[in-house]
């Protein structure tokens, strides 16, 4: 069971409401809270505080990213490696591969990917 169904069926016992109606307004939190970060770059919560997307701190992230990119490829371009490391370097890139498209558009930058 996933944090967000626990969720939904505590609230549900708890204020006799339906799950499909809890679900709605998580649904509808989580979407407007997404939007505020993307729009904002902060995010406030009632009860839990302010949250501000660090963008120094993502612009050093993404150097990270492409730096470990730079790596992992020229690991894979080396005939010599095992298929162990390879597979290994492969999904490491993956990963990383993934990390610079979900940063990218919030950094609204132009670095090679």
């Amino acid at each position: 069971m996933t944090m967000k169904e626990w969720l939904i069926k505590k609230l549900a016992i708890k204020l006799v409401v339906s799950e499909k109606t809890i679900e709605a307004v998580i649904n509808h939190q989580y979407d407007s809270a997404s939007v505020a970060t993307k729009t904002n770059n902060s995010l406030e919560i009632s009860g839990f505080g302010k949250f501000l997307f660090n963008s120094k701190r993502a612009n050093k992230q993404m150097e990270k990213y492409i730096s470990q990119k730079a790596m992992y490829e020229e690991t894979l371009n080396d005939p010599d490696i095992s298929d162990v490391v390879r597979r290994n370097t492969t999904m490491r890139l993956e990963t990383v591969l993934g990390n610079i498209k979900a940063l990218k558009p919030k950094l609204n930058n132009d670095e090679p990917s």
